[in-house]
């Protein structure tokens, strides 16, 4: 069988992979539809998944301006875990976790899920008093968490650079062992073919230029392909999520920002965790092809470019240096910024918006790829029942005019 497999990949290479077996199918869109999902990444695909795979509904329609997971899917650091503060946060990013540790099994597609644990590191006194709060907040939620001193660090990770004259000394470190990295790419194939397979229309290259209303009600789009009629909308665009439901009339309290990362050149294994650090603001891992993936804070000011600025990278490698001198020589191989949508809580928004038919799944800030099967879970529920999840009720939009804000500015250690 490994040889049948191995001569099958050589012909399909000399061929230039022309025969290979499409992983979804590129149909045209259908007049109508039961549900339409604006928005071609992890969560979207996610959504229509379970749409079809919970709840039965697959007449539904993915649609996606660009190609599929070409937005913040394919522009992120790929971090899964779920020590959040907050006991909504940690329920909602724990259940996410449980379906990553079976997705592989579930999408019967490997997702490459590495959970070789997440580092928070602590630099100060109030580092540390915050991080071991969490830590116990953790624990009384259900969530795996442990509290390393700076030798319980230095053994967890041994290239990380512990001394007590560094400018930035570690303290200690929080530890999610079940913590890890997910292939993004895979993720979104993994979605995309499993929902195609039960009879999900995946679209590319079809942009949402307008909603189309009766008597106060969304039950349509207009699209770059044409009309397409619908009794429910969603709208799961990532950081373009307020200019689509501003379309609709609805004004949310979500900005949009680049958040940039960068991958080194290519070196043998040499970090198996992941490392986070607020002080010196970046978080390192290193990926299955050996490249080292940079991340930090998302720019400062409002933009839709998918692209960051010189003095955010110039940040990030300087505290990377801080914490490992050993890639003081290592290249940048190549740099790139997603567009993040932020909450005045640092939480997401999920679930139905003022405007019959009009559903919502955004906010997620710097924390969305490893919500993506939780939320897509969620929303499926939502959309197709009409009411909130347990899990997600708290995150609805009313939040912001009750004042039951879920604040999790402090809880994420560092922007990822």
């Amino acid at each position: 069988m490994a040889g049948y497999s191995a001569i099958a990949l050589l012909r399909h290479a000399l061929s230039g992979n022309e025969r290979w077996p499409r992983l979804w199918r590129d149909p045209d869109p259908k007049p109508d539809y039961d549900v339409v999902i604006v928005g071609g990444g992890g969560h979207g695909l996610a959504t229509a998944f379970y749409l079809a795979k919970e709840h039965g509904i697959a007449r539904t329609a993915v649609l996606e301006k660009g190609w599929l997971g070409g937005g913040n899917t394919g522009r992120n650091t790929t971090i899964v875990r779920s020590n959040y503060l907050c006991r909504e946060s940690a329920a909602l990013y724990e259940h996410s976790l449980k379906l990553w540790e079976g997705l592989s099994q579930e999408l019967n597609f490997n997702v490459m899920l590495s959970q070789r644990g997440v580092l928070n590191l602590a630099h100060t006194l109030g580092d540390v008093r915050e991080s071991r709060r969490r830590v116990y907040a953790n624990r009384l939620n259900g969530v795996d968490a442990e509290w390393l001193d700076a030798d319980g660090v230095k053994s967890f990770c041994p290239i990380i650079d512990i001394s007590r004259t560094a400018r930035y000394p570690v303290l200690g470190a929080t530890l999610q062992r079940r913590g890890g990295v997910a292939r993004h790419d895979a993720v979104a194939w993994g979605f995309a073919r499993a929902a195609d397979r039960r009879g999900v229309d995946i679209i590319q290259n079809c942009e949402v230029t307008g909603f189309v209303l009766r008597a106060g009600a969304v039950v349509g789009v207009e699209t770059s392909r044409g009309r397409i009629l619908a009794p429910k909308v969603a709208i799961v665009a990532a950081g373009h999520n307020s200019v689509l439901a501003a379309m609709a009339g609805v004004r949310l309290p979500l900005q949009s920002h680049p958040l940039q990362a960068l991958v080194s050149e290519p070196l043998k294994p040499i970090l198996d965790c992941v490392v986070m650090s607020n002080a010196v603001h970046v978080y390192v891992s290193q990926s299955d092809r050996g490249e080292l993936v940079i991340g930090a804070g998302i720019d400062s000011y409002n933009s839709y470019a998918q692209r960051g600025s010189f003095h955010v990278i110039e940040n990030q490698i300087a505290a990377c240096l801080e914490l490992f001198p050993v890639f003081s020589r290592l290249r940048m191989l190549r740099h790139w910024g997603g567009i993040v949508d932020v909450a005045p809580d640092a939480s997401p928004i999920i679930g139905k918006l003022p405007v019959d038919g009009l559903y919502f799944n955004g906010g997620w800030g710097t924390g969305g790829f490893k919500a993506t099967p939780g939320s897509g879970h969620l929303f499926a529920h939502a959309i197709a029942l009409d009411r909130p999840h347990p899990l997600a009720a708290p995150f609805n939009l009313e939040r912001f005019t009750t004042g039951a804000l879920i604040d999790e500015h402090g809880a994420a250690a560092v922007a990822h």
